[in-house]
């Protein structure tokens, strides 16, 4: 069967690395998480103190210090993907409150989508990928087989955060979680370099009331349909 592109694109907190990384290990395909590697630019500069006093980022330093930035997955045990930067694995980092506040700005930065969206699609070039992320059907990979956009209520998605970070262990406050799901969306949609917007060609998916069983089985539905005239 000839492999293909997947693109799924949405909102944030909508669950599409979860469907991604399932929908990639039961078609046996590789899993790119593309929000992982704007949360390690992120996590970068909080590490290297290239936010102001007022939390604004510090562009030109980032700019010098981005061809310092590795960003790269190793494979765990149950074969999914870990994020590394600059070869130390940072994971479960990059999903704390704090990465997550500050990540849509440093993603709106043209310089920054530049130098990711050529190694996102260095990764793609064999295709046989689920990539999921804010701009993959429109941006990175415009001419993928099959492009999904997903969408749910904020509060739903705030919800599921809010039980995520529970889940593991921390005490998050669902109203700071909620206004944070607002801002990323406000920020996500309004950015100059490549806005969030489901493109032409995606398939919408709202999955406010779906089940993951519900939502798996239109997936696969939907890469059957893809395959069988790839």
């Amino acid at each position: 069967m000839k492999k293909i592109i997947i693109a799924i694109d949405g909102f944030s907190s909508c669950g599409k690395s979860t469907m991604a990384k399932d929908l990639a290990r039961e078609i046996g395909y590789i899993y790119i998480d593309s929000g992982a590697m704007y949360r390690a630019v992120t996590l970068y500069c909080m590490e290297h103190d290239l936010f102001d006093a007022d939390n604004q980022i510090k562009e030109e330093e980032l700019k010098q210090q981005m061809n310092q930035i590795k960003i790269s997955f190793k494979l765990d045990e149950k074969g999914l993907p870990r994020t590394q930067l600059n070869g130390v694995e940072v994971e479960d980092r990059i999903r704390c409150l704090d990465v997550s506040s500050r990540v849509s700005p440093v993603a709106a930065l043209g310089f920054v989508r530049e130098a990711l969206v050529r190694l996102q699609q260095e990764m793609g070039k064999e295709k046989g990928i689920v990539m999921d992320g804010r701009d993959i059907g429109t941006a990175v990979f415009p001419q993928a087989e099959l492009k999904i956009f997903v969408t749910a209520s904020a509060e739903i998605r705030a919800r599921r955060r809010f039980d995520e970070l529970t889940a593991k262990g921390q005490n998050p406050s669902f109203e700071e979680i909620l206004h944070n799901v607002e801002e990323r969306d406000r920020i996500d949609q309004n950015r100059s370099v490549s806005p969030l917007r489901q493109a032409e060609d995606a398939l919408l998916l709202d999955n406010s009331t779906l089940t993951i069983a519900e939502q798996k089985a239109w997936l696969f539905e939907q890469f059957k349909k893809a395959t069988s005239h790839a």
